[in-house]
């Protein structure tokens, strides 16, 4: 059975480095399963954050601008053929883990026919994975339009100021009737002592399920493109048995 993560937020909250700290935390607890990075953000900042730049997309495929590594095999069905053309644009980051771009994606009001067959495909590529994590644009609006699909635990990552936590009061209004009443809860990001103030009164003003906080890292200023940090690995540890996820 797979495990979906999603990873919500406004840009520039620490979306990257929270989605990079769960996939070391599922690799370590779980070394031989299987991992997909969905990266569903439209500045591509997770494929970058592992140095690639990765042109061909979910969205390539719906276009028909994706150049596929082999010739296209004969006699497929339309379903056949994407469902192999998603396997072409998988992109390895290690033995067990893979990563997606979706970039675009189109609207559910569109009634061509290809808007469901690419769902079904997407569907059942994340189901060939034990652990999928998805990056997501803003919300969970934008991915529910590209693929329909339960999502275990969805997280949005708000930073301690007035304006994050009311930013994250509306990404939980919009995102809750995709989570079919799966657990949906803030994480509050880049907190230094300065901010423990700020943040009590953010917690007392808002209605938000806080799950965990997680301190800032002046380090990451040394891996502004890899996104890499410890400090959150260690941070998520402290209150990931509150989450709806593998124990």
């Amino acid at each position: 059975m797979t495990v979906k993560l999603a990873i919500t937020g406004k840009g520039g909250s620490g979306k990257t480095t929270i989605v990079k700290a769960f996939m070391n935390i599922f690799e370590e607890k779980y070394p031989d399963k299987s991992i997909l990075l969905f990266d569903n953000d439209l500045t591509s900042e997770l494929a970058h954050s592992f140095g690639l730049d990765i042109r061909n997309t979910i969205y390539g495929i719906r276009s028909g601008k994706h150049e596929y590594k082999t010739g296209i095999p004969k006699d497929m069905t339309k379903s056949e053929y994407l469902e192999w053309a998603l396997q072409d644009i998988l992109v390895p980051i290690d033995d067990n883990v893979d990563i997606i771009e979706s970039w675009f994606v189109g609207s559910k009001d569109c009634r061509c026919p290809i808007t469901k067959q690419i769902n079904d495909a997407v569907y059942k590529l994340l189901n060939q994975y034990d652990f999928v994590i998805f990056d997501c644009e803003f919300d969970l609006k934008y991915l529910n339009q590209l693929v329909d699909t339960e999502i275990d635990c969805t997280l949005i990552v708000a930073n301690p100021s007035e304006a994050s936590a009311h930013l994250a009061q509306r990404i939980k209004e919009f995102s809750l009737k995709h989570c079919a009443g799966n657990q949906l809860g803030v994480i509050i990001n880049k907190v230094d002592n300065s901010k423990m103030s700020t943040l009590s009164e953010l917690l007392r003003k808002y209605d938000l399920d806080i799950l965990g906080v997680i301190p800032y890292d002046k380090n990451l200023e040394d891996h502004v493109v890899d996104k890499n940090s410890e400090v959150v690995v260690n941070a998520i540890k402290t209150f990931y048995p509150r989450l709806n996820l593998p124990q």
